[in-house]
């Protein structure tokens, strides 16, 4: 007899989200969607868990992992354009005065802790979703499904869709299911409730049928100071 899977439901909605990929200093992007290494590092912090996390990474990332995106309706029940992407412009190191000794430490510097090449004023553009809404059915293991679900509802650590000026509107932590089909059935009537719309849905590997298929490093092997990704396959199966 096969060992029984549990399912966590995860409902991710807010004003903003940004699942960054390939971001570079200069510019932030997001995915249109939540990324595997983003869901991960929202329930370290939950867990209150800093660091590498090598181990506890290993062990969650053989897990199976769903993500289906919605679409609020209109006043006539039909699904509503998703809104853009919104860019916000930011100067990071302007206007401190770096012969005093704490502004100074608000400047960027090269990591040899000098003056960056050009000055210390740097322009950054970063990328947000805006109003969008998810839902994530990840596979624990039976040693997490106490920890994870305490921590999902009294969380260590302030929870955040992608970056922390990205709150959550709603709870995160849907409960725990012996099923992805019975995970999937309780969204479907969060979604209902909420009049909301089946968009798309990013599964891993190459789904069989038509899809878009690609290649995302956004696996973590670690976190902390030196992180570390590897690749995976995922299929998006567009409904609307």
């Amino acid at each position: 007899m096969s060992p029984s899977k549990t399912f966590i439901l995860l409902w991710l909605e807010g004003a903003l989200q940004s699942w960054g990929h390939n971001s570079k200093f200069g510019v932030r992007d997001t995915l249109s969607f939540p990324t595997r290494s983003g869901i991960l590092g929202l329930l370290c912090c939950a867990r209150g868990a800093g660091g590498a996390e090598i181990e506890w990474l290993a062990e969650m990332n053989d897990m199976s992992l769903e993500i289906r995106a919605y679409l609020r309706r209109n006043n006539k029940g039909q699904p509503c354009l998703p809104n853009p992407n919104l860019c916000d412009l930011q100067m990071v190191g302007s206007g401190y005065d770096d012969t005093d000794p704490w502004q100074s430490l608000l400047i960027p510097k090269t990591s040899g802790g000098k003056k960056a090449v050009g000055g210390g004023t740097k322009m950054t553009y970063r990328y947000y979703l805006q109003d969008s809404v998810f839902a994530a059915v990840l596979e624990i293991p039976e040693s997490q499904v106490d920890i994870l679900s305490i921590s999902l509802q009294n969380p260590e650590w302030d929870l955040y869709l992608g970056r922390k000026c990205c709150v959550p509107t709603e709870f995160i932590y849907q409960g725990v299911y012996t099923d992805a089909n019975a995970a999937w059935k309780e969204a479907n009537n969060i979604a209902e409730r909420k009049k909301l719309t089946l968009c798309y849905a990013v599964i891993e590997g190459e789904g069989e049928g038509e899809g878009e298929h690609f290649i995302l490093n956004d696996v973590p092997v670690q976190f902390g100071i030196k992180k570390c990704y590897r690749d995976r396959r995922v299929t998006i199966l567009n409904f609307v």
